[in-house]
């Protein structure tokens, strides 16, 4: 099982970081401290090497860079919360390279503040850290369990409480809207927005309608779009967009909405949708941060309302695609249709648990587990 602080992308940020600097982003609460700090040589609490903006004592330090000499790795934790950071992080950079690394830390996406100023391309490289998912606890039934009801932030994947994750549920919401959100955007109608992040779990898996979003809440459709786009920015949700193709009068526009915890999620089958969707985005963002291949994540939806649940490409070739059902249930019949009329080289239909078998020599039957093996899901 992986530990806190041998995440699956520390491998690769050392590597990095011995040329370039390293942004690491990601949901709040997903490990990005502890990993970062379980890179420092000795670590302990109050590190001299680790500096978190959010702390009065450290900004002097930071602005001073008052950190050891001695240490070849500084952590610079929240950075992005101060006006003109990039311009500092370059002097930073410009200045010390040989003899200093850099690994930033954000809990907004680092790259949301690309606006204005010098610019860091060449300087950097971008991760962004997911959630545990099962090839990282390691496939056990016991690891799928958990990670199904307690979804895989450390937290309250590792506590295992009922209670406690409700309780971690509203209050990362809140955080998220009434610290976070503030932090990078003027949002007035607070209140709305928190109830909009509430009720984003009842329309996951669902074709997105951020008209019908709108009239639910009392909003404007075009403050309705803004504010999941501001989620997005923070971690809260993802969105998948179809997958177009003349040849099975695909849908153009409908995006299908996701959450980075799944466990949010209350009917068994969303949240098990949601579940695959984020392994499937893992998988695609770890292939471009640490690859730097191009890959999307997708559905295939026509106008008569056939759909699989997710297509992955690759340099804008389709690898597989993944209808998930709960349970085990007889091939979905949208598989075998787009099977014979788009070039997608592989289709699996993937149950929570259940047997696996071949249904013809592109399509296959098989449980999480077993697709995870497959396909070399991180």
């Amino acid at each position: 099982m992986s530990t806190l602080q041998n995440r699956y992308l520390v491998k690769a940020i050392l590597k990095d970081l011995s040329s370039k600097m390293v942004f690491l982003g990601g949901p709040r609460q997903v490990g990005k401290t502890t990993l970062a700090q379980g890179l420092l040589k000795n670590y302990h609490d109050g590190h001299p090497a680790y500096l978190n903006w959010d702390l009065d004592e450290h900004r002097h330090k930071i602005r001073n860079r008052e950190w050891p000499a001695t240490e070849k790795i500084i952590v610079l934790d929240e950075l992005h919360k101060m006006r003109g950071w990039r311009n500092l992080i370059k002097g930073f950079y410009d200045t010390l390279k040989r003899t200093h690394s850099f690994l930033v830390t954000g809990s907004a996406r680092l790259d949301h503040f690309r606006k204005g100023g010098d610019s860091l391309l060449g300087r950097y490289h971008y991760y962004r850290l997911h959630p545990f998912s099962l090839p990282e606890l390691g496939a056990s039934t016991q690891a799928l369990r958990d990670l199904f009801t307690f979804g895989g932030f450390p937290e309250v994947l590792f506590e295992k409480d009922a209670t406690n994750l409700k309780r971690w549920h509203r209050a990362r919401i809140s955080r998220l809207v009434r610290t976070d959100l503030r932090e990078i955007e003027n949002v007035v109608e607070i209140d709305k927005m928190e109830l909009l992040a509430e009720e984003l779990p009842n329309r996951v898996g669902s074709p997105l309608s951020v008209r019908n979003l709108a009239q639910d809440l009392l909003i404007d459709p075009k403050t309705a779009k803004r504010w999941v786009e501001i989620l997005d920015s923070l971690y809260y949700c993802f969105q998948v967009a179809p997958f177009g193709s003349a040849k099975i009068n695909a849908v153009k526009k409908e995006q299908k909405l996701f959450l980075w915890d799944w466990s949010q999620v209350a009917d068994e089958g969303p949240r098990f949708e949601n579940m695959l969707a984020s392994h499937l985005l893992k998988f695609c963002h770890f292939h471009e941060d640490v690859h730097g291949d191009r890959m999307e994540l997708r559905y295939i939806r026509d106008v008569n309302k056939r759909e699989v649940d997710f297509v992955v490409l690759k340099n804008k070739k389709p690898l597989f695609a993944v209808e998930a059902k709960l349970r085990s249930n007889p091939l979905d019949a949208s598989i075998p249709y787009f099977a014979d009329r788009l070039n997608i080289p592989r289709y699996y239909q993937v149950h929570l648990e259940g047997e696996t078998r071949a249904v013809r020599d592109d399509i296959t039957i098989c449980s999480f587990t077993v697709f995870c093996e497959i396909e070399g899901l991180v």
